[in-house]
């Protein structure tokens, strides 16, 4: 198998070569209507990925090894270009970190999950094995628009199907150059055509097309909660990445130092953009200014009372209705923390990856998935009290909790009230998705449809195979 991998690097790479030394694009397969895999119409992409998936059924599993391998390589090298070009174009969350989610794309899980299983016994053998759905429609975000795709890509094509994206229109035209290249290297590459096809302009109403159209039997939606609801009202399967509004606690035996490190990371990445991040935290009162203090010295700017109320005013706007969500400042979404900072007069240090002040739960920060690196600190009188508020402000999403303590009572008590997909102990956020810790990663949490981490088996029918009588030959 080692020699194989290596076989399919080394012929991706040639391709790559190839392809770099021509620069840009050459004309699209003959017979084909689109700009390698960018469509017009979503008739027009599903069409496509069909012809697609239909090819890529009749081609070798090393075929569809060299695809997937070349997504990978495409995102790890060209990784500063493409995550420049995002930013560019989306205007939120930091260049670093864009770049360095283009190269986690090459740990995403591929063929290797699919595995056949046999039981044999008196009345002969039966097979299961792991069969696609056929063509995939996909929604993505504007928060992580290529990382998204490339990741949708390698889950869903390792296991025999294809996909049609709407992106997010704020994040489409990183998306397009991402399946140009990704589908000119395959061709070149394996003769596969248009495993990922995508809507070149995408709208609500295409959107709406890729529900309700006859050719997606399945439905893969990573977003906010009005395409989740969308997603879930379609007359079909859907795998739905919805909100979340991930808490932290912080009880009076943790690793103080370890805590504030572990915040910053994961709120301050990407400003704090990631599904997953620290959105709020409770601290046990005796440990709570040691903490703030801790804070301060792993990268964080601490706001006083005034400024807090200075920056929530701008962040957010008061309810259409009594009891309804504030509304949130669009504008001020993940931004850097020296930008949020200076639009309330406050100038930081270099180096400041994330703001942070002391307020009580009536704030808006708390209860609201603010995507901006500010993370509002609420006193609590003890652990108990602290996982109570993180069960109420997580809302029942059941998307991601954390929790900083060496008491193994408390971390279980929290682990079984939260029962939410994602629960971490003593680490960041990232520390769930194998940044940092032990297992996988993957761009969609499918938290409203329970598939949790989406990996290849998530996109798989179960198919069995019996031979009754025979084929046992032992």
């Amino acid at each position: 198998m080692q020699a194989t991998e290596e076989a399919i690097r080394s012929v991706v790479q040639e391709v790559l070569s190839q392809l770099n030394n021509r620069g840009g694009y050459g004309s699209a397969p003959a017979g084909s209507t689109g700009d390698w895999g960018v469509f017009n119409s979503v008739d027009q992409a599903v069409a496509a990925a069909a012809a697609g998936q239909q090819q890529l059924l009749k081609a070798t599993l090393e075929d569809r090894a060299k695809a997937l391998e070349i997504v990978r390589q495409i995102c790890d090298t060209q990784a500063d270009e493409l995550g420049r070009m995002e930013l560019e174009e989306t205007k939120i969350g930091r260049l670093d970190h864009k770049i360095e989610k283009l190269h986690l794309i090459k740990s995403i899980p591929g063929m290797e999950f699919l595995k056949t299983e046999a039981v044999s016994g008196d009345y002969g053998i039966s097979l299961t094995e792991y069969a696609p759905f056929g063509v995939i429609g996909a929604i993505t975000p504007v928060t992580h628009s290529l990382p998204t795709l490339a990741c949708n890509f390698i889950n869903m094509v390792a296991a025999g199907n294809t996909l049609v994206v709407n992106p997010h229109p704020s994040g489409a035209k990183i998306a397009c150059e991402g399946v140009r290249r990704f589908n000119q290297a395959i061709y070149q590459a394996t003769g596969l055509q248009n495993l990922v096809t995508i809507v070149g302009n995408p709208t609500l109403e295409t959107a709406d097309e890729i529900f309700n159209h006859r050719g997606i039997p399945l439905l893969v939606v990573t977003g906010g909660p009005g395409v989740a609801r969308a997603a879930l009202a379609a007359k079909k399967r859907a795998i739905v990445a919805g909100p979340g509004n991930p808490p932290v606690v912080v009880d009076e035996t943790a690793d103080i130092d370890n805590a504030a490190k572990s915040i910053i990371i994961g709120a301050a990445y990407d400003n704090n953009l990631l599904c997953i991040g620290e959105k709020e935290v409770f601290a046990v009162d005796s440990i709570f200014d040691q903490l703030m203090s801790a804070m301060g010295r792993h990268g964080g700017f601490q706001l006083n009372a005034q400024q807090v109320a200075q920056l929530t005013s701008l962040a957010f706007s008061p309810p259409k209705e009594p009891g309804g969500h504030a509304l949130l400042n669009r504008d001020m979404i993940g931004k850097d923390a020296a930008v949020l900072a200076g639009m309330i007069g406050v100038n930081v240090p270099a180096g400041t990856q994330l703001l942070y002040g002391e307020t009580d739960t009536n704030n808006p920060f708390v209860p609201e998935e603010q995507m901006m690196p500010f993370v509002p600190f609420v006193r609590c009188r003890n652990a108990d009290h602290g996982i109570e508020l993180a069960k109420e402000f997580e809302h029942g999403f059941g998307h991601t909790s954390m929790i900083h303590s060496r008491n193994i009572e408390t971390i279980t008590k929290m682990g079984r009230v939260m029962d939410t997909t994602l629960f971490v102990q003593n680490g960041p956020c990232g520390a769930a998705l194998g940044n940092g810790g032990e297992g996988y990663g993957s761009f969609s949490i499918a938290t409203p449809t329970g598939e949790g981490v989406t990996n290849p088996l998530t996109f798989t029918r179960f198919r069995r195979s019996t031979t009754v009588g025979h084929l046992r030959v032992i």
